[in-house]
């Protein structure tokens, strides 16, 4: 079994090999598990790409014809009025275009026994609680300013300090952390900041107290809203805002499957391959959440041309297409002068290797047919 196996080592990819080793049923006859490495060679030569073929064109045209029956919507959680969901075209420009703002970030963050079976839903309230983040505004009732010696009082809503078991000390340890250069008093009902340098005006005052509104008291910093929600047998829970890093600081959180919509936190948490598997995963969700049918291979070779240089660019001028080696081609996409002009200062040759540049100055593009060439023997040689 294992020579007829070892017969295909050079024909077939090793990943190919290992999933066969992995999957034939024990005590297989050589002939049946010969028809299966014929059957899985064929498949594979007729997988392949021609030589020449110009898959980037077809990978465009898969993706962008499709993508004209997108909706442009985007979709509100209800009850909840953080909780938007950017689909269809404009998530799609969102993820080529490398955007790092952006309009809807949210997080899927899946959890370990026992929150994830909902069994006791007060706990997996709490979590929730625990993971949103609290700003001093959300606990304070009322910020005013002394003008005789210019302090600030913040009141605080007692109830509302009770439910997130935050305390006086928790709130002023978390405001000194942020706040700098402030001196800070318990009054029980309220806090009272005096700022250390003489001074100080109502201006600087001012500009404090609206900076103090969006301290972090608790929770992970950018996620604003949350919201715990079945999905099949297990509980999630569903954030408005994203801060990968922080979420899977926690032990409650299942580190293994927690997700972001936000490719570059990936990126900069997990790494680049992880990137480019998030912008798989992402645009295939929007196409088929549309109803939409787009062979996968052909949103592998986009995330692998957004991810080949070792860092996440986007489609844009100032992302893949920058980094073109032809002149012309970078030309080609947008503000043309700009590009010949700072190739002329240089002294830039292009060497018109590739399809763009080729249809602009009128030759026979190198693909399909245009690409085998003619090699004949200058005379002289003959002659010699």
């Amino acid at each position: 079994m294992a020579d007829i196996i070892s017969e295909y080592e050079d024909m077939l990819p090793p990943k190919i090999i290992e999933g066969i080793r992995n999957n034939i049923p024990k005590g297989i006859s050589d002939t049946k598990l010969k028809k299966i490495m014929e059957a899985v060679h064929l498949e594979y030569k007729n997988a392949r790409v021609t030589p020449g073929e110009a898959v980037g064109l077809i990978a465009a045209e898969s993706i962008g014809e499709p993508g004209t029956q997108m909706t442009l919507n985007t979709f509100h959680f209800a009850g909840v009025a953080e909780m938007n969901v950017t689909l269809g075209l404009p998530r799609i420009i969102e993820i080529l275009d490398g955007r790092k703002e952006l309009d809807n970030p949210m997080m899927e963050i899946y959890l370990k026994k026992p929150y994830a079976s909902g069994k006791n839903i007060n706990d997996l309230k709490n979590l929730a609680l625990q993971i949103k983040e609290t700003k001093l505004r959300d606990i304070a009732t009322e910020f005013t300013i002394n003008i005789a010696d210019f302090t600030i009082d913040v009141k605080l809503d007692r109830e509302k300090m009770k439910a997130l078991e935050l305390t006086n000390g928790k709130v002023i340890d978390a405001i000194s952390k942020q706040i700098k250069g402030h001196n800070i008093k318990d009054n029980k009902e309220s806090l009272t900041l005096k700022a250390r340098s003489k001074e100080d005006t109502f201006n600087d005052a001012y500009k404090t107290k609206e900076k103090i509104k969006a301290v972090t008291i608790k929770g992970i910093k950018g996620v604003s809203q949350v919201l715990p929600v079945k999905r099949e047998d297990e509980f999630i829970i569903i954030t408005a805002g994203s801060n990968l890093a922080d979420v899977l600081q926690l032990e409650e959180v299942d580190a293994y499957r927690t997700t972001t919509n936000n490719i570059f936190e990936i990126e900069q948490v997990l790494g680049i391959e992880a990137a480019r598997q998030a912008i798989i995963n992402e645009i295939f969700k929007v196409i088929e959440s549309q109803g939409l049918n787009v062979d996968v291979r052909h949103i592998m070779l986009v995330a692998d041309t957004m991810c080949v240089s070792g860092t996440l660019k986007g489609i844009t001028r100032y992302g893949v297409v920058s980094e073109k080696s032809s002149v012309l081609a970078r030309a080609s996409f947008e503000t043309p002068i700009k590009h010949i002009i700072n190739a002329a200062l240089v002294g830039e040759v292009d060497n018109l290797n590739s399809v763009v540049e080729n249809v602009m100055v009128n030759q026979p593009v190198p693909i399909g047919t245009g690409l085998p060439s003619l090699t004949v023997k200058p005379a002289k040689e003959k002659e010699k």
